[in-house]
């Protein structure tokens, strides 16, 4: 069977990855997203998969994950954070600059189907995949199939509103969807480091947030719990709904450790249940998971076809 290559676009850079039939990992590389001009993004995709498959050897199979989603009405772009992408035939452009069909899926879609296929979700019957990174969403596997929705947009939580808003998170911060209070506002590496800059007047980025919490800087420990309610309250929501076995986090707060504890203990106050089952994992497969799930509906496409 041929090799399959996974490609994640994130706002700040693409990966690929390389599997081979049984999910072992063959090579990784990784270069920063160009801006997005007209065919700079198709472009960098396909520079990156030909370097690859020339390390390989081979020509390869192809699947892409990326934010937003292709919309079922239209057949463009919706929803990418990366917005000059949006409204344009993405998957089209795609398949006709590599040449050949190219499965594409939103990146958290991505993410929860490597992380239920073979990751920390395994075995479990639903798992919601959720992603803080640059940006916020969310994606759900059920029986290990991924659940697209009539819209396209099933699991998208990024831009709901943030559950039980309190005095001072109303009416929260502008959208660039044009509203306010979105998730992905408050959730998102960004939204972090703006809640800090409210909250005292400090610039700093995510993770330099992140570290001084770890160095016990009380500012710093102040703004990640405010965060981690936040966290909580959105998780709740989702627990409410869909009441998943596994909730797996991606993205870049992914690795931030204290989250896995103290959210899954504030979450009990908001989940409409005596007790809460459901698991809050780190990805097994990191930063690759998304390509990895791009990788294997890549695979998937071309034995459908």
């Amino acid at each position: 069977m041929a090799i399959a290559i996974g490609v994640d676009l994130g706002g700040t850079k693409i990966e690929a990855v390389a599997l081979d039939e049984d999910g072992r990992e063959l090579l990784r590389r990784r270069r920063p997203t160009p801006p997005p001009r007209r065919d700079a993004v198709p472009d960098a995709i396909a520079g990156l998969v030909r370097e690859v498959e020339v390390e390989l050897g081979q020509r390869c199979t192809v699947g892409v994950a990326h934010p937003g989603a292709i919309s079922p009405v239209t057949g463009l772009l919706k929803n990418c954070n990366i917005t000059a992408l949006n409204g344009r035939p993405f998957d089209r452009e795609l398949a006709e600059t590599l040449g050949r069909p190219v499965a594409l899926a939103n990146d958290a879609n991505c993410l929860a189907l490597s992380e239920a296929r073979d990751g920390a979700g395994a075995g479990a019957a639903v798992v919601f995949a959720a992603i803080l990174g640059t940006g916020v969403g969310g994606g759900i596997v059920v029986h290990g199939r991924v659940l697209g929705g009539a819209n396209g947009i099933a699991g998208e939580w990024g831009h709901n509103p943030l559950p039980q808003p309190l005095a001072d998170e109303r009416p929260g911060p502008a959208c660039y969807c044009g509203r306010h209070g979105c998730l992905e506002n408050w959730l998102s590496g960004y939204g972090l480091a703006m809640d800090h800059r409210r909250r005292f007047g400090e610039n700093l980025t995510a993770p330099e947030l992140i570290d001084r919490a770890k160095a016990g800087d009380h500012a710093a420990l102040t703004t990640l719990r405010h965060y981690e309610d936040r966290l909580a309250r959105a998780l709740a929501g989702v627990i409410n709904i869909l009441d998943p076995d596994v909730i797996v986090l991606g993205g870049g707060l992914s690795n931030v450790r204290r989250l896995y504890a103290n959210v899954a203990v504030r979450w009990q106050r908001y989940v409409f249940s005596d007790q809460v089952r459901t698991k809050l994992l780190p990805p097994l497969h990191g930063d690759s998971s998304g390509a990895r799930g791009a990788a294997w509906l890549g695979r998937e496409l071309a034995g459908a076809s």
